[in-house]
C-alpha cells in the first residue's frame, strides 16, 4: 500500500472515531418531569458515550433527557426499577403425576 493511501486510511479512521464519540443522545438535560410519561429508557455508559443517559418519552411523543445526577431523578428511577423487579408471588400447584409448577 502506498504512503498516500495509508495517510487517507488513517484520516478515515480518525474521522470515524471522532464521530463515534459524539454518539451521546442527550446534549441537554432537564431536572424534572413536567408531563405524563409514556416510556423511559436508560442507556448505560459505553465507549461511544461516557455518561448514563435517561431518555423520557411523554404521552404526546416528545422525547427529552433527564439529568441522572440529580437526587430527585435518582429517587424516581429507583422506584421504577423496584416496581419492575418486584415480582408477584407465584402459586405452586401439583398433581400426583407431575412436578411442581408455578402459575401466575
Amino acid at each position: 500500500m502506498s504512503g498516500i493511501m495509508k495517510v487517507f486510511l488513517l484520516l478515515a479512521v480518525i474521522v470515524c472515531i471522532t464521530e463515534a464519540q459524539r454518539g451521546c443522545l442527550c446534549h441537554r438535560v432537564r431536572s424534572q418531569i413536567r408531563s405524563k410519561v409514556k416510556d423511559i429508557q436508560i442507556y448505560p455508559a459505553t465507549t461511544f458515550c461516557a455518561k448514563v443517559e435517561i431518555v423520557v418519552t411523554d404521552r404526546r411523543g416528545a422525547r427529552f433527557c433527564l439529568d441522572p445526577e440529580l437526587a430527585a431523578v435518582q429517587r424516581v428511577m429507583a422506584s421504577i426499577i423496584k416496581a419492575r423487579t418486584t415480582a408477584r408471588p407465584a402459586a405452586l400447584t401439583s398433581s400426583p403425576d407431575s412436578t411442581n409448577t408455578a402459575s401466575l
